[in-house]
């Protein structure tokens, strides 16, 4: 329905519009004019201001602004006409009757969205009666306990065919409305009608209100196919227009300036339960530009936070470039990859909240990801390949509809090959014994591909690690085992207390490791038991999470035979400095020999 604007300025003026900014912003009195720090984008000082005289609210840092509906629209994701709706309901303007059709399509929707409610608490309960055992050991196995449960309002839609049918029928829904809340499917076939959902754990879906409008479900059936199902689309769901957890999220959203985008369910809400509230996720599918947009709309640079695997790069890559012709100035995505066979849900359940949050705080820009994905691995040895990649980053920038952004894409690419590729090399001194081979065709020394994605095959990859650095010589050699001996020591930090001798003594050259290993020495000095858990606990705590990330990896299965080999190869290394080639040819050909089952040959 369209409003007259005489109606929406008689809203506007009986709206206290600082009291309505004043819920979620914390805001000083200037002489007559609110001030306080804006709530889309993170900054120290305020330049957001808020006039009731002129009803108006504006950032002159960001640009944001508006009046009351836009607020809310805004910051609660309502419609334009639902925010008029909310408003007007608590200023006391009586709206407009609506035609007979309007009433009546609105009537409907309202009762869907009880339908669906009712639904939702069915499904809650059956979790808790004795055929919702399974479920509940899922949900154990998975680390939730009833608390858990009750806060996502988590269910179990039982076995059977018509459970859910027999419940609404009973509270006199028809099956009509039934079929239109996407909670049953049609007669067909000759088969009667029977329950969308059965023997599976439930996710209820809220809408931009936190009304439940969806769900999203997993199969218990080990061999079940799909896994995960969703509701279909229906007046109230459209699964390429909402998130999950997206009511909770946006509110929680202006503090750290930012809204976290995970793959799933059960990633959302590890990270909410470990303090990041956040956090959504897509509904079972790639990301869409509507979702895009609803996320913008909340915070400039949301963080998609993806597995470290080849399908998580694959959909970080797919979000990248669906975002090219919708950047604008201050608006972006950045990226955290986490390890190679973690998500959020399990990376937190291994390395704590802290570790995550170092993840998250060190997220990589989309620009940089861009460019990574199309250097990364690649052989750009020829000027043929390297043109093709300069091609390839003119698509690129092509794409970007904003000018001004488009300009800033080009500049960045155009020096980054201009470093990596045209650079020319500094002219060796009459009499330098560098063979003329060395000198052909190279720019800037040996070319050394960007760095590789975080969780990407490459970057946790040993052998391939490896080889890379022989090409960077003996320092290169040295850094990857420092690194797996920091890695070791994460994983299993009891080493520290049986190899304290050992460990005391090594020489290290990589500061961090350093740090770590006097860390753990003084936790083993003071009669601390060292394991895991207790030390992620110690080390986030002091706030050195950072070590814990930058050293995590994965458990090894002798953790006391690896540390002495790594500690036998960083002593050789010290002693032997020519010798780095033999020494990584020589691990190689252990490596490809069998061993015991237990890591020793």
């Amino acid at each position: 329905m369209r409003y007259g604007e005489g109606l929406l300025e008689e809203i506007r003026r009986r709206t206290d519009l600082v009291a309505l900014v004043g819920r979620r912003v914390k805001l000083v009195r200037k002489g007559r004019v609110m001030w306080g720090c804006c709530p889309f984008h993170a900054e120290k000082s305020p330049s957001f201001k808020v006039e009731n005289e002129r009803r108006l609210y504006k950032c002159f840092g960001c640009g944001k602004g508006g009046d009351a509906f836009k607020w809310l629209t805004e910051t609660e994701g309502l419609s334009f006409p639902e925010a008029v709706e909310k408003l007007a309901a608590e200023v006391g303007v009586e709206l407009p009757k609506w035609s007979p059709e309007d009433e009546e399509r609105e009537q409907k929707k309202k009762s869907l969205y009880d339908i669906v409610e009712l639904a939702a608490k069915f499904y809650e309960a059956q979790l808790f009666e004795p055929g919702g055992r399974e479920a509940r050991d899922y949900l154990k196995g998975r680390g939730l306990d009833g608390a858990a449960a009750k806060q996502f309002r988590l269910g179990y839609a039982p076995s059977g065919n018509n459970a859910l049918i027999q419940h609404l029928t009973a509270q006199n829904v028809t099956q009509a409305d039934i079929i239109a809340a996407g909670l049953a499917r049609s007669a067909d076939d000759g088969r009667p009608m029977r329950d969308f959902f059965y023997n599976r754990v439930m996710f209820p879906i809220g809408d931009g209100r936190s009304r439940i409008v969806a769900f999203g479900a997993r199969a218990l059936e080990a061999d079940a196919k799909p896994k995960y199902i969703n509701t279909g689309e229906t007046s109230l769901f459209s699964k390429g227009l909402q998130l999950y957890n997206f009511a909770t999220a946006r509110a929680a959203a202006i503090k750290p300036g930012t809204i976290i985008v995970a793959e799933g369910y059960m990633d959302v809400i590890a990270l909410v339960r470990a303090g990041f509230a956040h956090a959504v996720a897509p509904l079972g599918t790639a990301l869409t530009e509507d979702q895009l947009h609803l996320l913008w709309r909340t915070a400039p640079e949301p963080i998609l936070a993806f597995d470290g695997d080849a399908a998580g790069l694959k959909a970080a890559h797919r979000a990248a470039h669906l975002a090219l012709p919708h950047l604008k100035a201050g608006y972006s995505l950045r990226f955290v990859f986490l390890p190679d066979g973690e998500d959020p849900d399990s990376f937190i359940a291994h390395h704590g909240a802290g570790a995550m949050s170092v993840q998250l705080e060190t997220a990589l820009p989309l620009s940089q990801l861009l460019w990574r994905t199309e250097t990364e691995g690649k052989d750009l040895a020829t000027p043929e390949r390297r043109a093709g990649l300069e091609h390839n980053l003119k698509e690129i920038v092509d794409r970007i509809t904003d000018s001004k952004v488009a300009d800033y894409y080009r500049r960045g690419f155009d020096q980054l090959v201009f470093e990596n590729f045209k650079r020319r090399a500094p002219t060796p001194s009459r009499g330098s014994a560098r063979p003329a081979a060395r000198q052909m065709g190279k720019f800037r020394g040996d070319f050394k591909p960007p760095r590789p994605l975080p969780g990407s095959p490459e970057a946790v990859s040993s052998s391939v690690q490896g080889s890379a650095l022989v090409r960077g010589g003996q320092a290169g050699v040295r850094a990857a085992k420092e690194m797996e001996l920091g890695r070791l020591l994460v994983e299993s930090p009891e080493i520290a207390l049986a190899e304290a001798e050992s460990l005391a003594v090594l020489d290290l050259q990589d500061p961090s490791l350093d740090r770590l290993r006097h860390e753990l020495l003084n936790l083993a000095a003071s009669g601390s038991s060292l394991e895991k858990a207790g030390v992620q606990t110690h080390f986030t705590r002091k706030g050195m999470a950072e070590l814990l990330a930058r050293f995590a990896g994965h458990p090894v299965e002798d953790p006391h035979a690896s540390f002495q080999r790594a500690v036998s190869d960083l002593r050789e290394l010290a002693g032997h400095p020519t010798d780095a080639r033999r020494l990584l040819e020589r691990r190689k050909a252990l490596s490809d020999r069998p061993n015991d089952g237990r890591g020793n040959i």
